[in-house]
């Protein structure tokens, strides 16, 4: 314990001239801190960004946030991926209007109540914004204390963050929380790095580290090996009338639940095959006017997309009409379906 009371006096007096100027740093607001992270889990430091800061601008305020229409919501989501963050985001906003008259809440276990927010997340902003004594153990974490205690526990085992977490909130009531929490996310991401080598001349820990002291770095963290991802082979409709594109809202289940998608079905079809389902769908197909491929790979599973792109003579009722306009600033077309959008605005404009 006292070689990690050490370990946080370094990593404190280190981060005040080491640690990235980044848009939610400039305070400890709790809505500001709890959008950034939600925001940040799998994705770039550089793509949040500007979201982070279109996103206040539009949704000021927990209540802004709270009170948003679901389909304006997942629009300024748009590109962010994993939507269900922006969903859990308004759920838990609505609580904290509702539950706690917009304020807040300080408590760990309440925190960690909210919708969409688990002990990672609930430890960032407590330490942050409360300075409550809970670590933040996310992988950047997890890389950093393992390959300082060259612990080789599978970092994928619940058991063994929770006991990585209890051993750094021993450390807490001897630090200032909120800057121990953000100098070992800082040390990750930047020096102790997720991909390639760390930078051990340059790391503040060295003193202390025992993979930097035994050129051991490489073999933590200890994860379990990945399954394969499951492939599915889809075929995507561009059904354009007009000046009208068709879309649809996908289930309220399942991956992309809820979002607006274009049509689609299960497995390759040839181009024949394409313009019968078409015609079954009563868009009364009269051209083929091109196709595309495009791969897109989730998390768990990996989609091989063909797109047809037909011009139609009939807005049949059971998808959705919109403009490009309308497709481009009102409905959220998930990342998945966008290279077909894109495509499709280029064609428009030629």
């Amino acid at each position: 314990m006292d070689k990690w009371i050490q370990i946080a006096e370094a990593l404190l007096s280190w981060y005040p001239a080491h640690a990235r100027d980044l848009p939610w740093r400039r305070d400890t607001d709790p809505y500001h801190v709890w959008l950034s992270e939600i925001m940040l889990q799998q994705t770039r430091v550089e793509a949040v960004k500007e979201y982070y800061v279109w996103f206040l601008k539009e949704f000021p305020t927990i209540e802004a946030l709270a009170a948003a229409d679901e389909d304006k919501l997942l629009k300024m989501w748009e590109g962010l991926g994993y939507y269900n963050r922006a969903r859990n985001l308004q759920k838990a906003a609505i609580t904290v209007v509702h539950e706690y008259d917009g304020r807040f809440p300080e408590t760990y276990e309440e925190i960690l109540s909210l919708a969409g927010i688990g002990d990672y997340t609930a430890g960032a902003i407590g330490s942050i914004c409360f300075q409550l004594p809970t670590p933040a153990v996310d992988g950047n974490v997890l890389r950093v204390y393992t390959r300082v205690m060259e612990d080789s526990s599978n970092i994928d085992q619940a058991a063994v963050r929770a006991k990585i977490r209890r051993h750094l909130s021993e450390v807490y009531p001897f630090v200032s929380c909120g800057t121990f929490t953000q100098s070992l996310m800082e040390l990750g991401a930047t020096v102790c790095v997720p991909n390639g080598m760390p930078k051990c001349d340059v790391c503040p820990l060295r003193p202390f580290c025992l993979a930097g002291q035994n050129g051991t770095w490489q073999a933590y963290p200890v994860r379990a090996v990945k399954k394969a991802r499951r492939l599915e082979d889809k075929t995507v409709f561009i059904l354009r009338c007009g000046d009208k594109v068709a879309v649809r809202k996908r289930q309220q289940k399942g991956l992309l639940s809820g979002m607006w998608e274009f049509p689609n079905i299960e497995g390759t079809v040839k181009e024949q095959q394409a313009a019968d389902v078409a015609t079954q769908w009563q868009t009364l197909p009269k051209q083929l006017e091109m196709n595309y491929n495009y791969t897109h790979i989730f998390s768990h599973v990996e989609w091989r997309m063909t797109a047809y792109y037909f011009a139609c003579q009939s807005m049949c009722r059971q998808f959705h009409w919109v403009t490009l306009e309308e497709l481009d600033k009102q409905v959220a077309i998930p990342s998945a379906f966008r290279p077909f959008m894109e495509i499709l605005k280029e064609s428009a404009h030629h």
